[in-house]
């Protein structure tokens, strides 16, 4: 929104924008996540504005609200009438092209909207309905809702909310389990000091300097320009390239299960792999290394919640709140290639493993936290905003990721094919966003245009995810 606010009339106010809320919509910095719905049917008699009404904006206030401010200068939510035709857009192609020139018209249309800004008298979110065959699905459904709203967990949770089971619409939709498996060995050793002390030491030490490490990059360290960084000024303005791979989930839980690691360990290792061997420019060879100082900020969901949650359960008198904008960011440095002639694909699985296991292991994401709250209180929320944004411009790349339905769904009984997601507006040249849907995880990669060379990048992701997988063969 920037300079141009609203004010609120007294009396007007329905709840206060959290402090999350006010930084991500500000005038240093204003996130968006578009959800792209790929349909297996043409969408030629979608009722859209049905949809939106009557299942869409009863499901939070937020959706039929304008951030306003009050006569003290503290931003709330204020409830409007919301007109439709002002939300929805319908573009028009040139007609009767194949559908891979129609790709390359869905891939502009989405450039267009990522760097479109929402305008300041209307709530924060919109819906494209794409009514041309593309060569991976016969129409679109794009909603594009600000992360002011919520954040990912909150708004894939509405959309999801807006679908239907496509077998049985009566039946709700079922999502896997996050549990993790428990560790046989953590019974035993839990009552032994000699393995409680060193832990406690290690948990103080890791928050220190995990803390420390936190600020220096969010204020004065960035990391190297390279081929997936141009460290270029106003990056969040310029054109965006989304192009996307999907990758099968019983291949991964056979990686996961062969390492002992996590889904996320898997993809995110992957994605550590392909990137850097995209910086290096070639699989193997003997030429340089060019390992560039690189940081990826992994977004860490921080609800006490161990699987999904539907919107209805979230807004429930007297549920865990669970709604709204509750992340944080771990600094996850990229591996090294230790050898680009040599290199174990398996490494880079094992070290995304021990990063994200030891930077959960300290409590420096409740001391930024803490530090957020602080910085507010006694600068304001733009200034806070501010160190956000330095926060995200010093690192190389984002990676974030959502749990999807197991069956397939359907939004007004039109079946889904497929379902991704993209971060827009951040300032980082590459941010890797992914969501499971029906046994195949769908990665997307955001790529600054010019900069980035999206069809090579996700080669060498494919690349890296076929190395991994044939290197676990040998693995007993």
């Amino acid at each position: 929104m920037g300079k141009d606010q609203l004010n609120v009339e007294e009396g007007d106010c329905s709840e206060p924008v959290s402090p999350t809320g006010q930084y991500l919509n500000s005038s240093v910095l204003s996130l968006c996540i578009i959800a792209v719905l790929d349909s297996e049917f043409p969408l030629r008699d979608l009722p859209i504005f049905a949809l939106l009404k009557d299942v869409f904006l009863p499901i939070n206030p937020r959706f039929s609200s304008l951030m306003a401010n009050d006569e003290n200068g503290v931003k709330h939510w204020r409830k409007v009438e919301v007109k439709l035709e002002d939300h929805v857009k319908i573009p028009i192609f040139p007609p009767e092209l194949s559908p891979e020139t129609y790709d390359n018209h869905l891939s502009d249309y989405l450039s267009t909207i990522a760097m479109e800004q929402f305008p300041h008298n209307r709530p924060l979110w919109s819906v494209h309905v794409i009514k041309y065959p593309t060569s991976h699905a016969a129409g679109n459904v794009i909603f594009k809702l600000h992360h002011s709203l919520g954040d990912g967990y909150s708004l894939m949770s509405a959309l999801f909310s807006c679908l239907q089971r496509a077998d049985n619409p009566s039946v709700p939709l079922t999502f896997p389990s996050r549990a993790s498996a428990s560790n046989p060995n953590l019974s035993a050793n839990s009552d032994s000091i000699f393995s409680t002390i060193p832990k406690v030491f290690g948990y103080a030490f890791n928050t220190v300097s995990d803390f420390g490490w936190s600020l220096l990059k969010s204020s004065f360290v960035e990391d190297d320009k390279s081929l997936i960084r141009s460290g270029d000024p106003g990056v969040e303005f310029k054109p965006v390239v989304i192009s996307t791979m999907t990758f099968s989930l019983d291949q991964i839980k056979q990686i996961k299960t062969k390492l002992g690691v996590t889904i996320n360990d898997v993809i995110t290792g992957t994605i550590f792999l392909g990137t850097r061997l995209y910086m290096q420019g070639k699989v193997g060879g003997s030429s340089k290394l060019k390992n560039e100082q690189s940081t990826a900020l992994v977004l860490l969901n921080t609800r006490a919640v161990r699987e999904y949650k539907s919107v209805k359960e979230m807004l429930k008198q007297g549920a865990e709140k669970t709604w709204g904008n509750q992340f944080a960011f771990l600094h996850v440095p990229l591996p090294e290639l230790s050898s680009a002639e040599s290199c174990n694909p398996l490494d880079f699985v094992r070290k995304a493993h021990k990063l994200i296991q030891r930077k959960r292991n300290s409590g420096a994401v409740f001391l930024t936290g803490r530090f957020l709250e602080c910085l507010r209180k006694y600068t304001g929320p733009e200034a806070t905003a501010k160190y956000i944004h330095s926060t995200l411009k010093n690192s190389t790349m984002g990676i974030t990721n959502m749990i999807g339905p197991v069956e397939r769904v359907a939004v007004a009984n039109y079946p889904i094919k497929s379902i991704y997601f993209m971060v827009v507006g951040s300032p980082q040249s590459l941010v890797t966003t992914m969501v499971s849907y029906m046994g195949k995880l769908r990665v997307a990669i955001g790529t600054q245009k010019d900069h980035i060379d999206p069809g090579k990048l996700k080669s060498y992701l494919e690349n890296a995810f076929r190395m991994i997988l044939e290197a676990t063969q040998d693995v007993d």
